[in-house]
This record gives structure tokens, sequence and C-alpha cells, in this order.
């Protein structure tokens, strides 16, 4: 008999891939979803349409050997749908985040301490408050089923229908050419998963039950951020040229990390993820210049494709800085003159999350 598979979600990213990783498998696939997102994304499997957030009818009663929840994000959801699916061999693996750790400055394993949030249950979603939910989630779940739930801390997720504007914006902006802003130490570390990656080994844990937490991003040393900028270049064909600004300057022109210059962090805040433990269980990388490849050319029309599930996020991550304000920011780097009109702007936009 085949593994009965539930995903809530399917139709943006993560999703579509674990769906086509269980096909792969031989797995009975079900996505349950709102409908909103890509609704005639995998015609072949089964589509219930419902809402996590009051409307679990569909799901509810029904017997799955694996659920996945790949859009959880408030607690009481998340408890509700862990209980809608409940039985004694049901396997849940909840997809959570390595924002669930309070402590940016250690390389973190799964032991490392986590965000606590008061009344996590009535607090609203917000970048701020996201890491703090993802760790009342995994707790709601393994609550309402214990010892039958994976927590899959994923870190940045990379690939084709990426609906996150951070790597499109590396993408396309070395594409254009030019000089290009790098942020920090060439040699610095930078973490990340292709969804590809991802999902086949999520299947393949919940094929083999494993449960508990796991970090599952890019290992700690597996490309530099001169790599990454260099492949991206290499791909795209670019005649980019790359100054890199040390991490004072940037700090110093209220430059945001990880949003206006993606996959930077200053090295004050060295965030590091251990996934020795993910490793260890099967996890494994496919080159990057692959991720980069194809994540390049489904952008070309892509993109625009998806706009209707870029529409339907919860949380909207600023992504890049726009071609003004990097210009000024490196006449400002190279010391080269300019007026009073072009230095506005060096400071962080007051817009910014």
């Amino acid at each position: 008999m085949s593994t009965r598979t539930l995903i809530l979600g399917g139709t943006r990213f993560l999703g579509r891939y674990l769906a086509t990783a269980c096909q792969q498998r031989g797995h009975r696939v079900t996505l349950f979803h709102r409908g909103l997102s890509d609704a005639d994304a995998l015609p072949e499997v089964e589509h219930l349409i419902g809402d996590r957030n009051g409307n679990l009818d569909a799901v509810r009663g029904k017997a799955w050997d694996i659920v996945f929840d790949t859009s959880g994000y408030d607690v009481a959801p998340v408890r509700a749908a862990a209980l809608a699916v409940a039985h004694a061999d049901v396997h849940y693996v909840f997809v959570s985040s390595i924002s669930v750790y309070s402590d940016f400055t250690r390389v973190s394993d799964e032991s490392a301490p986590r965000r606590h949030l008061d009344d996590a249950e009535h607090v609203a979603l917000s970048i701020d408050s996201y890491g703090g939910l993802k760790a009342a989630c995994e707790d709601a779940a393994s609550e309402a089923l214990p010892g039958r739930v994976q927590s899959i801390r994923a870190g940045l997720i990379l690939g084709p229908h990426d609906y996150d504007a951070r790597f499109a914006y590396w993408l396309r902006r070395i594409a254009r050419g030019g000089e290009v802003l790098a942020p920090g130490k060439p040699e610095a570390f930078v973490q990340f998963i292709d969804v590809r990656d991802l999902a086949a080994w999520m299947v393949r844990s919940a094929e083999e039950r494993r449960a508990g937490p796991f970090n599952v991003t890019g290992p700690l040393h597996f490309v530099t951020m001169s790599g990454l900028l260099d492949t991206i270049r290499t791909v795209t064909r670019s005649d980019a040229r790359f100054t890199w600004v040390p991490d004072a300057f940037l700090v110093e022109h209220e430059v945001a990390p990880y949003s206006e210059m993606p996959f930077w962090l200053p090295e004050a805040t060295p965030f590091r993820i251990d996934v020795t433990r993910a490793v260890d269980a099967g996890l494994a990388y496919r080159p990057v210049a692959e991720t980069v490849r194809d994540t390049w050319a489904w952008l070309q029309t892509g993109w625009d494709a998806a706009a209707s599930a870029r529409a339907q996020l919860r949380i909207q991550v600023p992504a890049g800085i726009d071609d003004a304000r990097e210009a000024r920011l490196l006449a400002a780097f190279h010391g080269r003159p300019h007026s009073t009109d072009e230095t506005e702007g060096l400071g962080r936009p007051k817009t910014d999350a």
C-alpha cells in the first residue's frame, strides 16, 4: 500500500517540490489549500480546498501516514491542524525556521536556546515576531502529537518558483553588469539550500519517521559570498565588477543586513547554523551553479507568472537597494566628490521594515 501524504499548502514553492518528490517515491498525494495561489499547479494530485485558519473540515477525520505543514505561522491554527489529522500512526513534519534561535553570535545546533514570546497564542505575525512564533508553533504541534513531530528548521531556501525577492535581487543586479556593491568580506561563508534538495531529504526522512528538530540549510563551509556572486556572474554572462565594501562602512551608512544586502550579515553577528544532524541523516547538496542556473532560467518568465502567489504572502521582506542608493554608497566609499543632493539617501530609507 502506497504512503498517504497530505501537504498543507503545496502550490507555491517548497510544497510543490514536496509533492513532486512524494510522487516520485510512489506516495498518494493530497494538497490542502485555499485555491488562491497557482491553484492549477500539480493537476495530477488530489486537491482539497479549505482554510487552515478556520475551515479544516476537508482534512478532519481522514487518515494520512505523513503530513507536511508548510504554511504554519500562528500557534492556534498549527495546533488545530495537528489535532485534525491526529491518529496513532501519523508523522507530522512542521516547516519551522532557523529564526527560532535567540543568539546570533554562536554556532547554533538544535539544542541552542530559542526565542520566546509571552502569550504567543495572540501575537500577530510580523518580521520581528516570526522566529518566536515558529518556536511556539513547534511546541504546539509537539504537544498535540507527542513524539510524532519533526521540526524542519530551514534556512534561506533558493530555487525555481522562489517567491522571495532576495536571491532574485542578486541575479538581476549582477546580470545588469557594471560596478556592483558587494557587501562585507569576499571570504565570508553564506548558508542556503536548494528547494529540491530540501524537499527530497524531507520526504526520505519523513518515511524514516525521524522526529525532533533538524537544522536544514547549507553547511557551514559550503560557499563564500565571492563564490556565490562569481557564479552568478558566470551563469548570467555578465560583465559585473565587484567592489567589496567592508562591514563598518555598510553599518555606518545603515545598510540593512540580509534585506538591502541579501545574504550579508556583519561580522559582529555571525549567525551560523550547524547542520550535522541532518547531514548524518542523509542530507545532500547539489552544486551551487545548478541552483543559480535553474533559478535564473525560471526568473525570465516565472517571476511575473508567480505574482498571484507573492500577493498572498503574509510577510513581505524588503530585498536589495535601488540603483541610485547603490551609486551614492559606492561614490561615498570611493571618496568621490558629490553634491548635497547626492548625499541624501546614504542612510537607510525610512520606508524600510
